[in-house]
């Protein structure tokens, strides 16, 4: 084999693990306008499931996954919790294949749990991965709607809330 080409190759292979480090945390992660269904007492959308949250009907919580085409409905009057986490972590696998500076950057995660009672009064319970642009009005509207307080997992979630 040619030098050259040897060369020539193992740069094509290191950009394109470059490439692939750059968009595997993305493809990991919710999209900031987007919901991911992380699991719950609900079997008719698939766990890891990514979707659209839709708080605009006044009577009730919409979850409708993108790919599966699942449906969760959480009827606001029905509600009898609402609690909101985070998990908040540093950005180390970039850190470590692109550059150090990724180290002061955090990566944050926002999660719903929603419990509810159905119609036959069976309580239910579906947690969500939120998008960070969504969250704020998502638990804003849910405290409305369903005259229920957010309970917070830690100090850190209930700041971040009220920041």
């Amino acid at each position: 084999m040619n030098p050259d080409t040897f060369v020539a190759s193992g740069r094509r292979i290191l950009a394109m693990g470059l490439v692939l480090a750059l968009l595997a945390p993305a493809a990991l992660a919710v999209g900031k306008n987007k919901a991911k269904y992380l699991g719950g007492t609900i079997n008719s959308v698939a766990v890891k499931a990514e979707g659209l949250v839709t708080t605009t009907d006044a009577s009730k919580f919409v979850f409708v996954a993108e790919k599966s085409g699942g449906l969760i409905e959480v009827p606001y009057k029905r509600v009898v919790e609402l609690e909101y986490g985070q998990k908040s972590g540093r950005r180390v696998a970039e850190a470590i294949l692109l550059s150090p500076l990724f180290l002061f950057s955090r990566k944050r995660a926002h999660f719903l749990t929603i419990t509810y009672k159905d119609s036959r009064g069976t309580e239910q319970a579906v947690i969500f991965e939120l998008g960070k642009d969504i969250i704020r009005t998502t638990l804003t509207i849910l405290e409305t709607r369903a005259g229920r307080k957010v309970t917070y997992q830690d100090e850190e979630a209930a700041k971040y809330r009220a920041n």
